[in-house]
């Protein structure tokens, strides 16, 4: 509503209020952005996986990432690499128990992650896989170029 030509004082400042608090929300907000700065969606998760994010928080988010998003010292496991076709469950476990050497990306060799039982780690990858799946990740035949 123009009163005189003129918007009214307290739209105006409704308006940069509205703006100034989306952009502070868009900056402070945690982001569940993955290294390539893709959103990563983020589903309900399984009484199952819920556990395993709790172990992956503690054993492996500081290299991983949260939500699995990947740093600048570990990979992503939302990726189309992990794919369950490609990395199947028992690649999770060989990692963790004997190491694995660099081969798809550029962070080194990830040495053995001891003190996750068995358990915990199955958690784990029913956590991986279900955000996996949220994010459009599934298994497919894995073919040597």
């Amino acid at each position: 509503m123009k009163i005189g030509g003129k918007l009214p004082a307290i739209l105006v400042l409704g308006v940069v209020a509205a703006g100034v608090i989306t952009v502070a929300w868009k900056i402070l907000a945690p982001s569940a952005g993955d290294a390539d700065g893709k959103e990563i969606a983020l589903p309900v998760l399984s009484p199952v996986a819920a556990a395993g994010k709790i172990a992956f928080d503690t054993a492996c988010a500081e290299c991983h990432g949260q939500n699995a998003a990947g740093t600048d010292k570990g990979p992503p496991f939302v990726h189309d690499i992990y794919n369950p076709g490609h990395h199947g469950d028992a690649a999770f476990f060989r990692a963790v128990r004997q190491g694995v050497p660099q081969h798809h990306w550029p962070y080194g060799n990830m040495p053995p992650q001891p003190g996750l039982s068995d358990q915990e780690i199955a958690a784990i990858v029913v956590y991986v896989r279900e955000l996996q799946a949220a994010n459009n990740i599934a298994a497919r035949p894995h073919r040597m170029p």
